[in-house]
């Protein structure tokens, strides 16, 4: 049976969320909403509401 060998630990950062990378102080936070995306989504449309509850 072969011996165990101690590894370096595997760090992969592909995969992480832009809040977990910005907790770990590997990301700077984005404004909200971010300006590249400002006017490309509309607000949904909800009709008021006229009938009381």
């Amino acid at each position: 049976m072969p011996e165990a060998r101690p590894v370096a630990r595997r760090v992969d950062e592909s995969a992480a969320d832009m809040g977990s990378l910005v907790r770990l102080g590997l990301a700077d936070e984005q404004p909200v909403p971010a300006p590249q995306y400002e006017g490309l989504f509309l607000e949904p449309d909800i009709p008021p509401d006229d009938e009381p509850a």
